[in-house]
């Protein structure tokens, strides 16, 4: 018996019903839903909750929708108006400001110096991870104004004029002198065509109008090869005087209400980063003030560098947390051979060595954010800060794009498509890693700490030792302290042995704080052998989904 034809034409096109798709993750509290980091945050900080969820309400609702539109539509630069007068401007789409806006009223770019009160830099740190997984773009500018504020410190008729517009809650976009808005952002330009790290190569003048010195005003001439978010009200950089290499100051506007100059030549078309603008730029004469002692600009601009490194360890672990919970919601909702995927063994294999990744490597962002926040009155907290930094920055963004394109797998060729947010993940993921001193240049920085600072290594160490109640980790701490003892050969080996004592102090802090599920699994699996080199080669005792549900509590 043959089946009759559709009654109606229309009906020859009705293919199918779209099902066994995950509903769009929209309308959520990314704080409340991330119990790790709602743990980690009244550890190391011990307020901030209120204001965290807010923030995590509009992360999980508005502000990534904003994000996908941010990215979208690319900033755009305009040398010229219309009549052909240079104004060197760069446009944003309303998306881009608006996440400007919500970062700024919730204090992402400045809490930790708002809030007088321990735990400040955790609970900002916290801010800035919620926000990373909305948008990333935008944090460049958050984490250059967040960072500069004790380099301003250094030079006071400065701070008491920039300061407050610094730490203004008001975000003002206009392109107007600073002195006409309530609040600015800052940006920084340090690496030449030349140089690159090697700032020392930079060939960027610096000549004084009147007397000079700490606070007196110069005119630059020279160029920058990266200059980050060109848009900001003024911007930290170094050039060369008489007396040597010094920081200065230089606003887009200059005093008397002209435009400075600044002159944008190109906007660089990176690889991801796309809501953010990224230029080249030249000095002609340009204005600006002297920070800090002259000659001294290195040393001037090091404790924003030491922030900024932070802030690439929070936007690394921050990409992990965002990938992580769209694979664990994809797998929660999609099913393949009769089960939903989180359900199958193979997947939760995966997903739980996600979570595990996940939540080490914002554990030990925060804890290094208690140090960087308790750095002015421990001493031992600022040394495990300088070299915890260093060890973490290059750790964590060393993991992010693994661990990224692990994540579009569990999504399949939907992780692979721009309407989903794993792509513009994944094009993020290499850039914290090269951002602020690639890995190499980490590794170098802690070999120097350990060298020449006694008490970063015991900082280091007795962190560690927290943890050391756990055989693994007792026994590799005295392996790798008698791998120290062996300084021959000590750099070429620093790779191993930074990506070592990263592992040791995630694996310390989640044997202190973390279930001891996790812990466990972390510890024989990172340290113990029981891991292959890619991600989902756990030890079948591991309790995959208790894993994963931590990781995301909408699992059923």
């Amino acid at each position: 018996m043959t089946q009759s034809a559709p009654s109606r034409p229309s009906q020859w096109f009705q293919t199918h019903e779209v099902t066994n798709q995950a509903p769009l993750l929209e309308g959520y509290d990314a704080f409340a839903l991330d119990p790790a980091l709602v743990e980690a945050v009244a550890r190391e900080a011990g307020w901030g909750e209120q204001a965290l969820s807010e923030y995590g309400r509009l992360v999980g609702g508005e502000l990534t929708a904003a994000g996908y539109d941010a990215n979208h539509h690319k900033p755009e630069f305009h040398g010229f108006d219309r009549f052909g007068h240079r104004i060197d401007e760069v446009r944003f789409h309303p998306s881009y400001h608006r996440l400007m806006e919500a970062a700024i009223e919730h204090g992402v770019h400045a809490l930790s110096w708002s809030e007088e009160r321990k735990g400040a830099h955790v609970v900002r740190a916290a801010l800035s991870y919620l926000h990373n997984q909305a948008e990333q773009g935008t944090s460049c500018p958050l984490t250059m104004t967040h960072a500069c504020i004790p380099s301003l410190r250094k030079q006071p008729e400065l701070a008491k004029v920039w300061l407050p517009k610094v730490m203004s809650r008001q975000y003002d976009p206009a392109n107007k002198p600073w002195f006409e808005k309530a609040g600015v952002t800052i940006g920084m330009g340090m690496t030449e065509k030349q140089g690159g790290s090697d700032v020392r190569a930079n060939t960027t003048r610096a000549v004084p109008i009147g007397a000079g010195g700490p606070g007196g005003e110069y005119e630059l001439v020279g160029h920058k090869w990266f200059f980050s978010a060109p848009m900001c009200d003024a911007f930290l950089v170094l050039a060369y005087t008489e007396i040597g290499l010094s920081c200065f100051l230089l606003p887009r506007w200059r005093p008397d209400g002209s435009r400075n100059a600044l002159r944008v030549q190109r906007l660089k078309d990176k690889l991801g980063n796309w809501s953010n603008a990224s230029s080249e730029v030249e000095f002609h004469g340009a204005f600006a003030w002297m920070v800090g002692e002259e000659g001294r600009g290195v040393a001037t601009i090091l404790e924003m560098v030491a922030l900024t490194r932070l802030d690439c360890m929070i936007g690394s672990s921050s990409l992990m947390r965002a990938a992580l919970v769209q694979a664990i919601h994809h797998a929660n909702y999609r099913q393949a051979f009769g089960k939903r995927l989180v359900e199958q063994p193979l997947m939760q294999q995966v997903l739980a060595d996600l979570s595990l990744e996940s939540e080490a490597a914002m554990a030990m962002t925060m804890r290094i954010a208690r140090a960087v926040d308790a750095s002015a009155r421990d001493a031992s907290d600022a040394a495990l800060a300088r070299i915890g930094t260093a060890i973490g920055k290059y750790w964590i963004c060393k993991r992010a794009p693994a661990f990224v394109n692990e994540a579009q797998e569990c999504l399949g060729g939907a992780g692979y498509v721009e309407e989903t947010m794993l792509p513009r993940l994944y094009r993020e993921a290499p850039l914290n890693s090269i951002w602020e001193g690639s890995g190499n240049i980490q590794c170098l920085d802690v070999l120097r700490a350990l060298s020449r600072e006694p008490d970063a290594a015991q900082a280091l160490f007795a962190e560690i030792a927290l943890g050391a109640q756990h055989p693994v980790i007792e026994r590799e701490m005295q392996a790798v302290q008698t791998q120290l003892a062996d300084s021959e050969h000590l750099e070429l080996r620093s790779r191993a042995l930074v990506e070592r004592l990263a592992l040791l102090l995630q694996a310390a802090l989640l044997q202190q704080h973390a279930p001891r599920a996790v812990a466990d699994a972390f510890v024989n699996s990172r340290l113990n052998g029981e891991h292959g080199l890619v991600f989902g080669t756990l030890g079948p005792d591991v309790p995959m989904m208790s894993l994963v549900q931590r990781a995301w509590p909408e699992v059923r």
